[in-house]
């Protein structure tokens, strides 16, 4: 509307939109709006006169034209009649309108979809199994159309990997993730047995975050939240990893279907460094006539990765760099991610992670999402971390849906 609310967005984002419509304006607004060198916008003089742009602002692409002009005042009185008309008929739009602010995270309030999951009754949800799809939303997206998720599918694979420095835009999209996932299924308290009971998902949270974040309670609030939840740090990663490898063995020797899913969220793998490779040896045997040396994190950590998927048992996975994600998992483990979100980073690490140099062009409040299965790179806005009062609202749905089972 004006030059200096279109200093709101980052000149990257105006930058990647290649239809531009510019009314009158001065000569800055116009270099702003079309392009540096066309200032052609400040030439219009007809009240409704505009220039229709489709070549990402170049001079070549203009097209002038006219659209529909009203005074001010004839227009306010207009709009005031039709907003008393839709009062009168009681009209509420089947969506709600559009806003797309660029300079901001999305706001998970604004996902219809989450947002109705949490209000159905159980008695019209698909039971736990397989075939079931898990969503695990994480933001929305630039085009129109639904926010994007990450499917979760018993297949190999389907762990999800975030790469990118901003803590708090990985931590917002964990946590909705989390709870979109929770949402799904009933609320049953962590019963630490491995979730053998067809009861529902559970959620082990190994949380690497640091301490002094202005964020650093929300693995604790979510938990609070979502009884199935089970918080540890790195005096717990062992217990963790343990326990999942053992049911992922556990499972394989079993092959029995149906299994409730469980998910391993570790938050700052750069911090993990008990994961690391080369925590792990050479091989991990001992010299010639020795035991073998018993498995360690790192070891088991990857043979959940590798074969927990196929048994209902995923990985979700935050690491601030590409660089500190290659010191705990070697290419073949970094295979076990089909699904992956890279934030801004260079170029060359942007090749290594997504085969493809785009995320070095993101700008602030922007990440990629890469579907390996669906052969499919989207542009999106992370969710920002929940709100308390959304939160307070989340867990008084899931308290009256526990009456329902």
């Amino acid at each position: 509307q004006t030059l200096a609310g279109a200093y709101t967005l980052a000149r990257s984002t105006i930058d990647q939109m290649a239809v531009r419509i510019a009314l009158q304006c001065s000569e800055a607004d116009s270099r702003l709006i079309l392009a540096d060198d066309n200032p052609a916008a400040r030439l219009l003089s007809r009240p409704g006169e505009a220039i229709y742009n489709d070549a990402n602002g170049m001079v070549e692409g203009n097209k002038r034209f006219q659209v529909a002009w009203l005074p001010d005042e004839e227009r306010d009185r207009y709009l005031a009649q039709v907003r008393d008309l839709a009062q009168r008929k009681g009209y509420r739009p089947p969506r709600e309108q559009i806003v797309f602010e660029g300079n901001a995270p999305a706001l998970v309030e604004k996902n219809r979809l989450l947002n109705d999951l949490l209000v159905t009754p159980l008695a019209r949800r698909a039971g736990e199994g397989l075939g079931v799809r898990a969503l695990a939303w994480l933001g929305e997206p630039v085009a129109i159309r639904d926010p994007i998720a990450a499917v979760f599918r018993r297949q190999s694979g389907s762990n999800l990997l975030i790469v990118g420095p901003n803590d708090e835009a990985a931590a917002g999209m964990m946590a909705v993730a989390l709870i979109s996932l929770a949402a799904h299924f009933p609320p049953r308290p962590f019963t630490g047995e491995g979730g053998r009971g067809g009861e529902g998902p559970r959620f082990y949270l190994l949380d690497f975050g640091a301490v002094d974040a202005p964020f650093a309670g929300i693995w604790d609030t979510l938990a609070a939240v979502l009884p199935q939840v089970r918080v540890g740090r790195r005096r717990q990663l062992p217990d963790f990893i343990a326990e999942l490898e053992a049911e992922v063995n556990r499972r394989l020797e079993e092959e029995r279907p149906g299994r409730p899913s469980l998910f391993l969220f570790l938050y700052g793998l750069q911090r993990a460094r008990d994961l690391r490779q080369e925590e792990m040896g050479f091989g991990g045997f001992g010299g010639f006539g020795e035991e073998p040396a018993a498995p360690n994190p790192a070891q088991q950590f990857v043979t959940i990765l590798r074969e927990g998927p196929d048994v209902g048992i995923h990985t979700v996975v935050w690491c601030d760099t590409v660089t500190n994600l290659g010191r705990s998992l070697d290419r073949r483990a970094l295979r076990e991610f089909a699904l992956r979100v890279a934030m801004q980073m260079s170029a060359e690490d942007s090749a290594n992670l997504l085969d493809s140099p785009l995320a070095s062009k993101l700008g602030p409040n922007r990440a990629l999402f890469y579907d390996e299965e669906e052969g499919r790179l989207e542009k999106f806005r992370p969710y920002g971390l929940p709100t308390q009062e959304w939160l307070v609202w989340v867990k008084m749905r899931l308290s009256a849906r526990s009456g329902e089972v």
